[in-house]
């Protein structure tokens, strides 16, 4: 599996985050009190990284810097068992919500953080909830100025908290007027004439595996790389439960008992890799595959 780029069917990307970090329960958890709860990030990051492992599978671990700050050694054995290392911002807040100013200092934040952690440079990067929308492609100058490189923040769908519907769909390099910068979107599909998220997070786990495979199946016979990801949350069943609204607690704990099985399946399944391997060897066939920002305002 871990041959030729050119045998891959896509990446694997795992957000490094915990329980009480995640935007469905921002309303009733502050960053400020996240120190008051039980850290459980690096059990369930490590029953991902072995389950990985058993699948000879390498991928991308964009990791929130205040868990990093906390558990180097987390950092270091994503790092050792072969995987790449990318930012998840810092406080995990939504970028249309921070504003440039803020966005730029919780990233150099973060990258610092990894970088001094690993002693390596990092250049993939991305946002909490997939918050660059048409309200914060600014940001995408701010990554450019801060030595990234690559994004995977943009979601082509319609969604209440992230999405713009009618972006492509496949990676692609957008320039923007500090550069140039390369961007896997999040994964789509076609379900019943509609398009839908698919293969990562909730959708992973709300969906039955056999309907997730045909998806991801879709995607593939469309010529598009696979862009999967998970939180280590979706595999921690045991996880303390936070009052919140129904329709948080539905998209954070529907199915989480599916989530390891199903991540077993798919990395059998599926030939996934790092997120630079992929981008490589996709957009060397699709030199042309550039668009400027200002598409996306439209």
């Amino acid at each position: 599996m871990m041959g030729s780029t050119n045998i891959f069917d896509g990446t694997f990307t795992v957000d490094v985050e915990d329980y009480f970090q995640v935007s469905a329960f921002a309303s009733v958890i502050k960053p400020d009190d996240w120190d008051h709860y039980e850290c459980r990030v690096e059990n369930s990051t490590r029953r991902i990284l072995e389950i990985a492992a058993r699948q000879s599978t390498r991928g991308t671990f964009f990791i929130l810097g205040w868990v990093a700050e906390r558990f180097p050694h987390l950092v270091q054995e994503i790092r050792s068992a072969g995987h790449e290392i990318g930012c998840h911002s810092h406080w995990h807040q939504l970028v249309y919500d921070l504003g440039p100013e803020r966005f730029r200092a919780d990233l150099i934040k973060s990258r610092d953080v990894l970088r001094d952690i690993t002693g390596e440079p990092v250049h993939l990067y991305r946002a909490p909830s997939f918050s660059i929308t048409r309200r914060s492609l600014w940001a995408l100058d701010i990554l450019i100025e801060e030595g990234f490189d690559t994004d995977s923040s943009i979601y082509p769908t319609r969604h209440d908290r992230y999405g713009i519907p009618g972006s492509p769909q496949s990676p692609h390099v957008i320039k923007t007027a500090s550069g140039s910068i390369r961007e896997f979107p999040g994964m789509t599909a076609i379900v019943t004439g509609m398009t839908v998220p698919v293969g990562g997070g909730g959708y992973l786990r709300l969906f039955p595996w056999w309907v997730t495979a045909r998806l991801l199946k879709q995607v593939r016979s469309a010529d598009r790389p696979l862009n999967v990801y998970l939180h280590p949350w979706e595999v921690d069943i045991d996880q303390p439960r936070i009052r919140a609204s129904l329709k948080s607690r539905f998209r954070h704990y529907q199915n989480l008992s599916t989530m390891a099985p199903k991540l077993t399946s798919m990395l059998s399944q599926f030939r996934l890799t790092t997120m630079s391997t992929v981008l490589d060897h996709t957009l060397a066939r699709k030199p042309d595959a550039q668009i400027p920002a200002a598409a996306f305002t439209s």
